[in-house]
């Protein structure tokens, strides 16, 4: 379970996170959305243990994430803007993941990306900007993380990717109970995959809960009449 209480930061005069609570129940797929500059890409950046709070408190199953490597290795973070190291191919990526994830399952490296049709011996920095996010999942869904957090997980992907990338995370989810952690501006999708809901503002969050409790309502329902600007069922994140 991830577990954010009263959690403040601030970057020089600018208020990020403003007393922010928000839990995340384990085995959950849980959608983050709120308008840009909400807090969403902040609080993302403390639950991978790139940042650290100003005030509040933090926990992953109990345990504070900044400086636990223990803790890091059973949590996996797919950012929008992805890195990799310059001129690696996934073969030399999936060996350097296979040396600090110790749950790595190489035979599902392997078949995720057979499954994907990518060359693993190629250079990453030469595939396209889809191919290297299918290659992001590849290697982050091979060390078996028992959190996965996403930035925008599959913007710009075409449908069948897209649909691909699904099977395999809720197949986690029902086979590991792997916590799901997504950030996203797609109100349609994350309705199909989420079960939890949290919308942000200002660094506050202003609705959390089950999607099962909260009845036949739809998320774009629930943040217009929260926030407001709903536009084509993209949500400005």
């Amino acid at each position: 379970m991830i577990r954010v209480l009263d959690v403040t930061k601030r970057f020089e005069d600018t208020l990020a996170l403003d007393g922010l609570t928000m839990t995340v129940p384990k085995g959950s797929i849980y959608g983050l959305m709120g308008l840009n500059g909400a807090g969403k890409t902040t609080i993302i950046k403390h639950l991978a243990g790139f940042l650290k709070e100003d005030e509040g408190d933090i926990t992953i199953d109990g345990e504070y994430v900044m400086d636990n490597e223990e803790l890091k290795k059973r949590v996996v973070f797919i950012p929008d803007d992805l890195f990799f190291f310059r001129s690696y191919s996934m073969k030399e990526m999936a060996a350097y993941f296979s040396r600090i994830y110790p749950a790595w399952d190489q035979e599902r490296f392997e078949t995720m990306a057979s499954d994907f049709q990518l060359n693993t011996g190629s250079n990453i920095g030469k595939f396209s900007k889809g191919m290297k996010k299918q290659a992001a999942f590849c290697l982050a869904m091979a060390t078996k993380p028992d959190y996965l957090i996403l930035d925008e997980p599959v913007d710009g992907l075409d449908p069948i990717v897209r649909h691909k990338l699904w099977h395999y995370i809720m197949a986690d989810v029902a086979d590991r109970e792997m916590t799901v952690l997504i950030s996203s501006h797609n109100a349609k999708e994350m309705e199909d995959v989420c079960n939890y809901i949290g919308i942000m503002s200002h660094g506050k969050m202003v609705l959390e809960g089950d999607l099962l409790e909260m009845g036949d309502v739809s998320i774009e329902s629930l943040f217009l009449e929260k926030l407001g600007g709903i536009k084509g069922g993209e949500i400005d994140g």
